[in-house]
């Protein structure tokens, strides 16, 4: 079982590294802002001491104001873990950087993402639909999907 780290202390980390990614942090969370989410996300897989080389799992959250995508991180090296999370807004085109060029393993979990909640993966590499069939109308995940 690895070690829940302290939101608080990497948010300092990172808000030392890049000022103003960070938005809020709890006791095992932190949320960056979506135009920091690959910088922030690739200084938290190299820097020394956290070396975040797994990535666990992603999901998105539909909130009606808001989709939230998280992403469960694990260093195996350091059998730590953290919970990162970033927000688009807007219903319409709701759109996060791609971290399929840090772990290889967000490439079908962002194409899922995509697929039932409507949220692009800017930068990635093979962004369609893995669930459903082309021309499905909608994202039988949203909230709104009748």
């Amino acid at each position: 079982m690895t070690v829940a780290l302290s939101g608080g202390e990497i948010a300092a980390r990172l808000e030392e590294r890049f000022p103003g990614s960070v938005v809020e942090s709890g006791q095992d969370s932190l949320l960056v802002k979506s135009e920091s989410l690959r910088a922030a996300a690739g200084f938290l897989k190299t820097a020394p001491g956290l070396e975040f080389d797994y990535l666990t799992a992603i999901t998105g959250v539909d909130y009606y104001d808001y989709f939230e995508v998280v992403y469960q991180l694990t260093s195996i090296r350091h059998n730590h873990s953290l919970v990162v999370k970033a927000r688009c807004y807007g219903r319409d085109n709701p759109a996060l950087p791609s971290v399929v060029g840090l772990w290889k393993g967000a490439d079908f979990q962002e194409r899922e993402i995509y697929d039932l909640m409507g949220i692009r993966f800017e930068g990635h590499p093979n962004l369609k639909r893995i669930v459903l069939w082309d021309g499905f109308t909608g994202y039988p995940l949203r909230k709104d999907y009748l």
